[in-house]
């Protein structure tokens, strides 16, 4: 009997305190019956100690899979963790780039889980916190340079998915895509986070690359995402910031401290909308200070006085 050669192979991954049946549904609505579709299953409690071990069983089967298909191309989905699992997978096997065909990022908290950064302040490692709290945009732009990756991100309130921040999904030369109304949870099997998929895959997603707005905002923006120890913050407390850096353009950085005494930081355009939340522990609070005054010092001149 002749073995049926795929077309291509879909790897569907869970993410954390879950299951594979709801992402691997999801996976299933996308392909015709003769698609093979990868969902290991990491072990609800698995997912709650460390990331490491579950990147190393994943990338064993994908291995496996890559050795027994050197040919097939590779469709790859992850929900929450299970994104950053394939971030964490990719970054290490930069010879596989060329095999994956796309790669679909489903509320996966790429610049860092801002509730996990809150349960782990100082990274000691409690639980799996210390891995979700980590910044991965780097690897994540050096990937989506290669292959076609798609952010689809949850909007429940303005600002989250009631579990990670929109912004912590966000990183450049991605496709981006914000469903208003879903929460976290609900996307890992959604029909509407499923037809974004085949649209995507199909070449007809209605979606800009990520990009910043301006050299300005760009340089701004990532010298505040170098803060060491800075984390995304939800969108909705910028209004609570006071200008803070005002250029002539209308480009503002404004700041905002909290009853617990932690610094946020916020960038917006002219028309004062927020396009980077940022926020630092205490212990962190005077990296941000300086990250201001260096951005003071180098554009003195483009300031309003």
């Amino acid at each position: 009997m002749v073995e049926t050669i795929p077309k291509a192979i879909v790897f569907a991954q869970h993410g954390w305190a879950d299951f594979s049946s709801a992402i691997a549904s999801l996976a299933q609505s996308l392909v015709k019956s003769d698609t093979p579709i990868i969902s290991p299953d990491l072990g609800w409690g698995n997912t709650w100690l460390r990331m490491e071990p579950l990147v190393a069983k994943v990338e064993e089967i994908a291995q496996a899979t890559i050795t027994k298909y050197p040919q097939i191309p590779l469709r790859i989905i992850g929900h929450s963790m299970g994104g950053l699992i394939w971030l964490e997978i990719l970054h290490q096997h930069p010879e596989w780039w060329g095999k994956i065909e796309s790669l679909v990022l489903i509320a996966s908290p790429v610049g860092g889980s801002d509730l996990a950064r809150i349960i782990d302040p100082f990274g000691v490692g409690i639980g799996i916190a210390r891995d979700l709290g980590i910044n991965r945009r780097e690897m994540a732009e050096a990937i989506a340079k290669v292959i076609p990756t798609l952010i689809i991100a949850g909007d429940s309130d303005r600002g989250s998915d009631g579990t990670i921040t929109v912004q912590s999904t966000k990183f450049l030369k991605a496709k981006f895509i914000s469903l208003p109304g879903l929460r976290h949870e609900a996307m890992k099997n959604h029909p509407t986070v499923a037809a974004t998929i085949r649209d995507f895959w199909n070449h007809t997603l209605n979606a800009e690359v990520l990009v910043f707005e301006s050299e300005l905002v760009a340089d701004i923006v990532q010298r505040l995402q170098a803060v060491t120890g800075i984390t995304d913050a939800h969108r909705r407390d910028c209004d609570r910031a006071q200008e803070y850096i005002k250029f002539q353009n209308g480009i503002s950085i404004r700041t905002w401290r909290n009853l617990f005494g932690v610094d946020h930081v916020f960038v917006t355009d002219s028309q004062g909308e927020c396009l980077y939340g940022g926020f630092v522990g205490w212990m962190h609070a005077q990296n941000l200070q300086q990250a201001l005054a260096e951005i003071k010092k180098v554009y003195g001149e483009d300031l309003q006085v």
